[in-house]
C-alpha cells in the first residue's frame, strides 16, 4: 500500500506522488535533522501534552474512566488525531514501532467512546449531547471527523493497521447517511472534512465519500451557516466555491477548503473548480502572502486582510495557515506542475514553519509576526515567546504531523521524469515505471548551493531527472558550465551520468510591493530560501533596533550561520509624536555593525525585539 498524504487515483494530475518510504532525508541535512528531532522530541512532547492538557481525559470521562472536567476547546479531539497521524508518518519514514503501545491504548479508548451509530466527539457526548449536529457553525464535529479520517488513512497506509480506519469509516458513514446527497443540507463551519473525504474515497474506492465531499463543496456559499459577528466571509460561506476568486475570512478555513476543492478537481476534472482555484492561488500568493510564507493579516477572526494588507508587527500569520497552504499548494503542484508551487512550499518550510518551533522541538509559536516591538505585550495565541502548548493547541500537533511527512513533498514523477522539487540531502528510489535504483542528492543546502545528483541502478531509456532551479538564483552551473533551466523552472539531467549543480546563494535585498503600505520604505535580506531578520540581542549596548537604518548599497558578508553588514542608528530626536517639520536626529547617525540571522531561528536567545523589514535610506 502506497504511503503518501495525497494518493491520486485519477489520471488528471500532471504529477504522481511518491511513496513516502521511497524518500529518505539524511539526518545530516537540515530537513532530515528536523525530522529526527521531530521523532525523538516533538512527537513524544505532544503525546505527553495530550495527557497534561486533558485531551485524553476528555475521552475517558465519556465512558466513566475519569472524573475530570472537560478541558480544552470543543475540537480538542483533533489534537489526538493529528498526533496519531504524525506517528503514522513516522512509522512510514523510519519503520519505528516505538509508539505501538500508545497507539493500542488510544485507539482502544476511542473505540470505547464511539457510539453504536458511529458518532464520536467528546465535547458533544460529554458536555452538550443536545447539540449533536445542531450548531455546525461552531461545534467543529465534521472538522474533527476530517482529522480522524486523515489519521486513520495514514495509519493504514503506513502500518497496514485498520482499527482506527474502522472507527473513522463508521463516523463518516453516519455523516453520509445524514448529510449525503439524499439527506439534510449541512456543512462544517471549519472546512477540513472535504479533503479528508476525498482521501478516504481514494483509499477505499467507495464513491459515496467523494460524493459527500462534492455535496459539501457545492453547498458552501449558499448561506447555510449563521454568519455571526465575523460575517459569512469568515466561514467562506459568502459565495459559491466556483464563483469565489479571492481569499477571505479565517485563513486556515479558506486554505483547507481550497485543498479539498483541488482534491475534488483532481478526481472529477471539473474545469470550473480548476478556474476558481487558479484565481484563488494567484490572489493568495501574489497579494496576501507574507515574505516568510505565512498567511493571515488580522488578529480579529485570524483572517486574511485586503489585498496587500500585510502588516509586519501585527501579522497573525498562524502556523496552521502555513500548513494548510502547504497542503493546498502541493495539490496544485500535482495538478499542474511548475516550479512556482514548489518554490512557495520551500519558502514556507524554511521560514514560517521552521520558525514556529524552537531549537529544542518543544516550544511553539501559534502566530508568527515579522516584527516584535520591544514593548509588545503577549496575547493568548500571540505570545512574545514560544510556548510549550496552547489552550487552543491546533498548531503543535499540526507541526508534528507535517514534519513527519516532509519527504512526501520532496519529489514526484511523470511518465518519463523524476521531478525533484525540494533540494535536500536525500535518497529517492525511482518508481517502478521509471526504472530501478536510487537517486542520491548530496548537498549542504541551504548553507551551500552545490548539489551532486547520482543514480545507483538503471533508469528506463528516455527517463530524465528534473531538478528545480530556484528563481532567486541569478545563475546556475551544471558540471561547471553556466546553463539556463527550462521554461518550467527545472533543469533536465541525464540519469546515466553523475552531475554537479551549483546555485548562486549570494545575499540579496528584497523590496516590498509599493502597495504594501505597512512596510513601505523598508527592505529585507534573503539568502537562498532563507529570510533573515535582525534581533536586538545582537546589537551593541545602547542601540535600539527601532532606530537602526540600513542601506542596500552596503556590502553584505556571509558569516557562519548569519549575514554581516553595517547600518546606522541615530538619536530619534524630540519626544513629540508628530512634528511640523521632517524629523532630524539630534545627533548624527552612528555606524552600527549588524548581524542578520535566519528568521527561522529567531527568539531562541530571548524575546528581545526583532524585525524582518528594515527601514532603508
Amino acid at each position: 500500500m502506497t504511503a503518501t498524504p495525497a494518493l491520486l487515483r485519477a489520471e488528471l494530475a500532471a504529477h504522481r506522488p511518491l511513496d513516502l518510504r521511497s524518500v529518505r532525508l539524511s539526518a545530516t541535512g537540515q530537513l532530515g535533522a528536523w525530522q529526527q528531532r521531530n521523532a525523538e522530541v516533538t512527537i513524544p512532547h505532544c503525546i505527553e501534552a495530550l495527557e497534561s492538557s486533558g485531551v485524553l481525559d476528555n475521552f475517558r470521562r465519556v465512558v466513566g474512566e475519569s472524573g475530570a472536567e472537560y478541558r480544552g476547546f470543543v475540537f480538542a479531539d483533533s489534537d489526538l488525531y493529528k498526533v496519531i497521524e504524525a506517528v503514522a508518518w513516522e512509522i512510514a519514514r523510519s519503520g519505528t514501532h516505538a509508539f505501538d503501545g500508545w497507539l493500542d491504548q488510544v485507539i482502544a479508548l476511542a473505540a470505547r467512546v464511539q457510539e453504536p451509530t458511529g458518532y464520536l466527539m467528546t465535547w458533544i457526548q460529554g458536555v452538550h449531547p443536545e447539540k449533536k449536529f445542531a450548531e455546525l457553525e461552531w461545534t467543529h464535529e465534521l472538522y474533527v471527523l476530517g482529522h480522524l479520517i486523515q489519521a486513520a488513512v495514514a495509519l493504514d497506509r503506513a502500518a497496514g493497521r485498520s482499527d482506527l480506519l474502522q472507527i473513522a469509516r463508521s463516523f463518516a458513514d453516519l455523516v453520509d447517511r445524514r448529510f449525503g446527497p439524499a439527506g439534510e443540507r449541512g456543512i462544517c463551519g471549519h472546512p477540513e472534512i472535504e479533503t479528508a473525504l476525498v482521501e478516504l474515497y481514494r483509499h477505499t474506492g467507495q464513491r459515496r465519500y467523494l460524493d459527500l465531499a462534492q455535496r459539501m463543496i457545492d453547498l458552501r456559499g449558499t448561506g447555510l451557516l449563521k454568519a455571526g459577528f465575523h460575517g459569512s466571509e469568515y466561514f467562506q460561506d459568502h459565495a459559491p466555491v466556483r464563483q469565489a476568486r479571492t481569499a477571505v475570512g479565517h485563513a486556515v478555513r479558506q486554505l483547507y477548503l481550497n485543498a479539498g476543492v483541488t482534491d475534488l478537481y483532481l478526481e472529477t476534472g471539473e474545469e470550473a473548480l480548476a478556474t476558481a482555484m487558479d484565481a484563488q492561488w494567484r490572489n493568495v500568493h501574489q497579494r496576501k502572502m507574507y515574505l516568510t510564507g505565512a498567511f493571515g493579516a488580522r488578529h480579529s477572526g485570524e483572517a486574511f486582510g485586503d489585498d496587500y494588507e500585510l502588516p509586519a508587527d501585527r501579522a497573525y500569520a498562524e502556523t496552521c495557515a502555513t500548513i494548510a497552504d502547504l497542503h493546498w499548494t502541493w495539490r496544485m503542484l500535482l495538478a499542474h506542475g511548475g516550479a512556482r508551487y514548489a518554490e512557495v512550499i520551500e519558502r514556507e518550510v524554511y521560514n514560517a514553519l521552521a520558525a514556529a518551533v524552537d531549537a529544542t522541538g518543544t516550544r511553539f509559536f501559534y502566530a508568527n509576526p515579522l516584527q516584535l516591538r520591544p514593548d509588545r505585550t503577549s496575547e493568548e495565541n500571540a505570545p512574545r515567546d514560544r510556548q510549550s502548548w496552547y489552550s487552543c493547541a491546533c498548531c503543535p500537533p499540526n507541526i508534528a504531523r507535517v514534519v513527519a511527512q516532509l519527504g512526501a513533498y520532496l519529489a514526484s514523477s511523470t511518465a518519463d521524469e523524476l521531478a525533484v522539487h525540494q533540494i535536500a540531502d536525500a535518497e529517492i528510489d525511482l518508481p517502478d515505471h521509471l526504472g530501478t535504483g536510487t537517486v542520491r542528492l548530496t548537498t549542504r543546502y541551504p548553507d551551500n548551493g552545490e548539489i551532486t545528483v547520482a543514480l545507483t541502478g538503471s533508469a528506463r531509456p528516455g527517463v530524465q531527472i528534473a531538478l528545480r532551479v530556484p528563481s532567486w538564483s541569478p545563475q546556475v552551473r551544471l558540471d561547471g558550465e553556466q546553463v539556463q533551466p527550462d521554461e518550467d523552472g527545472y533543469l533536465r539531467l541525464n540519469p546515466t551520468t553523475e552531475h554537479t549543480v551549483a546555485l548562486d546563494l549570494s545575499p540579496r535585498w528584497t523590496y516590498p510591493h509599493p502597495r504594501i503600505d505597512a512596510v513601505r520604505g523598508t527592505v529585507a535580506l534573503e539568502r537562498g530560501p532563507l529570510v533573515y531578520c535582525l534581533e536586538e540581542v545582537d546589537l551593541p549596548d545602547g542601540v535600539a533596533l527601532q532606530d537602526v537604518v540600513v542601506s542596500p548599497d552596503q556590502a553584505v558578508t556571509v558569516g557562519t550561520g548569519a549575514l554581516e553588514l553595517t547600518g546606522t542608528a541615530g538619536d530619534p530626536g524630540p519626544a513629540d509624536l508628530y512634528r511640523p517639520t521632517p524629523p532630524s536626529p539630534a545627533t548624527g547617525p552612528s555606524s552600527v555593525p549588524l548581524v542578520a540571522r535566519p528568521f527561522a531561528t529567531w527568539g531562541n536567545r530571548g524575546g528581545d525585539a526583532m524585525r524582518v523589514w528594515m527601514p532603508a535610506r
